[in-house]
């Protein structure tokens, strides 16, 4: 069932975008407020601020509508990913601690019946065991992690790629 949910995400999305610009929403999670100050042996000394700018030029080159999320609140997150639909083509969701435990994200996910990227800046395989659980892996169209702020990027350019290969499948 999750497989059909999925092919009928990528089938709206490329009606939906035919003609239009690809509109990107990066959702960042808890505590991703503090790069470039937590942890950055682990997360890298780059800011939010600074990915988020890079996110916005890197989409002014791939031509797509890229806006920016963070929320420490798995509340205002799922508002956030609700309030996507039917106004952003591809969600790239980096739901930090959420991402092992937040059932109620999965389930906006599949509500709003977006593509989802899973993004992470560290390799979750290469840190504590917990970590290595992910509630929204199986519902999401892919998931990019262990490149640090580069993660994003990498992201980014494949949602380009989600949306063509829709829009190939439409024509």
């Amino acid at each position: 069932m999750v497989k059909r949910t999925i092919g009928s995400q990528s089938e709206g999305l490329a009606k939906k975008t035919a003609g239009n610009p690809i509109a990107v929403l990066v959702v960042h999670g808890p505590n991703l407020n503090l790069l470039g100050e937590r942890e950055p042996e682990v997360y890298g000394h780059t800011r939010l601020a600074d990915i988020d700018k890079e996110l916005k030029h890197l989409g002014r080159e791939l031509e797509l509508k890229v806006e920016t999320f963070q929320s420490n609140s798995e509340g205002a997150i799922v508002d956030r990913i609700q309030s996507a639909r039917g106004k952003s083509d591809v969600l790239l969701l980096n739901p930090g601690a959420y991402t092992h435990t937040s059932v109620a994200i999965r389930d906006a996910i599949l509500a709003v019946a977006i593509p989802v990227i899973e993004v992470h800046l560290s390799n979750v395989y290469r840190r504590e065991a917990f970590r290595h659980h992910s509630t929204i892996a199986d519902v999401a169209h892919g998931r990019i992690m262990g490149f640090g702020a580069e993660s994003y990027s990498l992201a980014l350019r494949a949602a380009r790629t989600i949306v063509e290969n829709s829009r190939k499948q439409v024509d």
